[in-house]
């Protein structure tokens, strides 16, 4: 039986650019791929949906072969695409797409690994709980709010998939690296959560509880409730003329244990 789900809701975009993908090794590692692209096209569409398949294999295929974790594949991937001349290149490196990207690995005897470049969330739910394990790269984080200024642009995002930048180079300019990481123990009854922007900020916004949004059966009803609510929630915040610019919202749920 599938212990995981996927869903996805349009928004009021033109394409769907975000993209799920999941690959199992031999030795039973896994890894969990969402992507979100940036843009709305069928370029980005098109380049999001084969980049979260190449990176589901890096790092499913590097956690059984050399050991690895969700790093190892984020980070491979992340490096074959920065090695790009063209996007070594300022001017053409701004047509070409990118997708803010989080990975988790799963294998057994091992806790959880989750790799990030963006603000794509991974999230552990269980005992009543929803515990988030990402840290956004975006101008929020880089300039947080104040008590008296409103702090940056959480949609301007500072890393991705698809970026040309080194660790380095964004530890100067954001204080924080291009890929950041984290473990987790996997206990019984717990459950992942991967989400685009477009499905937890509504969520987060309007004061849901993740955990109680997510913790029905089966996964595939729950999930896909979970993403309408968050496009729902979205387009009520707007004006009808405004509902163009709701946000895609894709969600992968599944159960650990």
């Amino acid at each position: 039986m599938r212990t995981y789900a996927t869903a996805q809701n349009v928004g009021g975009r033109s394409a769907q650019c975000d993209a799920t993908a999941v690959r199992t090794a031999r030795n039973g590692a896994r890894a969990f791929v969402l992507l979100d692209g940036i843009g709305s096209s069928d370029e980005v569409r098109d380049w999001t949906r084969k980049a979260a398949v190449r990176l589901a294999r890096a790092a499913a295929y590097r956690a059984a072969a050399y050991r690895g974790d969700a790093e190892a594949g984020l980070r491979a991937v992340y490096d074959e695409y920065a090695a790009d001349p063209d996007r070594q290149d300022p001017y053409l490196r701004k047509y070409m797409p990118q997708a803010a990207a989080v990975v988790t690995v799963t294998a057994p005897g091992k806790p959880l690994t989750v790799a990030w470049a963006g603000d794509s969330r991974a999230y552990l739910l269980r005992d009543g709980i929803a515990s988030r394990l990402t840290a956004d790269h975006n101008l929020r984080r880089v300039y947080p709010p104040t008590a008296t200024r409103g702090g940056g642009n959480r949609n301007v995002i500072t890393s991705c998939l698809g970026s040309p930048h080194t660790d380095e180079e964004l530890r100067g300019a954001c204080n924080h690296p291009a890929i950041e990481t984290a473990t987790a123990e996997i206990t019984p009854g717990t459950r992942l959560l991967l989400a685009s922007d477009g499905a937890y900020e509504p969520h987060e916004d309007a004061g849901h509880d993740l955990f109680a949004e997510l913790d029905d059966d089966p996964l595939t009803p729950t999930v896909r409730a979970f993403v309408d609510l968050a496009v729902g929630t979205s387009r009520a915040q707007l004006p009808p003329d405004e509902h163009r610019y709701v946000d895609n919202a894709t969600a992968l749920l599944a159960d650990l244990t």
